[in-house]
């Protein structure tokens, strides 16, 4: 069913929280990834909002939907997106990465926090969701669906395509997988450092269900969600087109901003821009 204008809306007013909560969280922390947080804002608050069945009163139900963050170096908007639900205070948010504070660095595995894995070691957050969609579907939890988010550059780690054979040969219809193929990493743009070419065509010859989507798109995004809810047989990829520092004139498609804090100049800057 298609969004009505109201609640795609809605869902524009989420992904606009995510990236102001992301640019205060790493400017007080004064380090952090603001680059893709930003980028993955539309896809995120899309998912978060309208599919996955994540809240502060499921946590500990163990039919739940399951969230694994593959690159976990884009966690503030990953944090941001849980303060959304009400399963963080939004005022913890500005504790990010520093001493003593549950929101380190990298996602950790928390319980209480509705993190179900702890990820950063680039390529293992894929393997774990398909553990996860593997284990529902042996104990017969049909409702159980487990999303994951990966990139491109991760892309280029070996275990993503051990994970990609053995999750199209089980069958994981129950497995979503979202792709920021934004073309940037933290050495430059992916083209240039290490190439991986078409993923949506890579996917489908790893017997997945694979669409090209575009990552601002909040239409687009849900409906390619829904498709993948439909899908009977395969896992599922959406791989996400989307521009590294989206709603930040100077942020956008910049490798340099992937992994640098903006200091007070450039925070107001880009407040300023996203409407804050």
């Amino acid at each position: 069913m298609a969004l009505t204008p109201e609640r795609k809306q809605e869902i524009a007013e989420v992904a606009k929280q995510i990236r102001v909560d992301s640019v205060r969280m790493v400017h007080a922390a004064a380090c952090g990834h603001p680059g893709g947080p930003l980028g993955m804002a539309d896809f995120m608050a899309t998912l978060w909002a309208e599919h996955l069945n994540i809240h502060k009163g499921n946590l500990h139900d163990p039919k739940r939907d399951r969230f694994v963050l593959g690159n976990g170096h884009t966690c503030a908007g990953y944090y941001a997106a849980l303060a959304f639900k009400g399963i963080l205070p939004r005022e913890e948010l500005l504790t990010f990465r520093k001493l003593g504070s549950r929101l380190q660095g990298h996602p950790h595995r928390s319980a209480e926090m509705g993190i179900d894995m702890s990820t950063g070691s680039l390529g293992t957050g894929l393997s774990t969701a398909q553990g996860m969609a593997l284990a529902a579907k042996l104990q017969g939890w049909n409702e159980t669906r487990v999303y994951a988010t990966s990139s491109d550059g991760e892309s280029q780690e070996g275990q993503i395509w051990e994970c990609a054979t053995s999750a199209a040969h089980y069958g994981l219809d129950n497995l979503t997988l979202l792709v920021d193929f934004n073309n940037i990493q933290i050495d430059g743009h992916m083209r240039d450092v290490m190439d991986v070419r078409d993923l949506r065509v890579k996917y489908e010859a790893f017997g997945w269900h694979a669409v090209d989507v575009d990552g601002h798109d909040i239409d687009a995004i849900d409906a390619a969600l829904h498709a993948a809810r439909a899908e009977t047989a395969r896992p599922s990829a959406l791989i996400c087109h989307t521009t590294l520092g989206k709603g930040v004139s100077f942020m956008e498609d910049k490798a340099s901003w992937h992994g640098v804090a903006p200091n007070d100049e450039e925070a107001k800057l880009a407040l300023a821009e996203l409407g804050a």
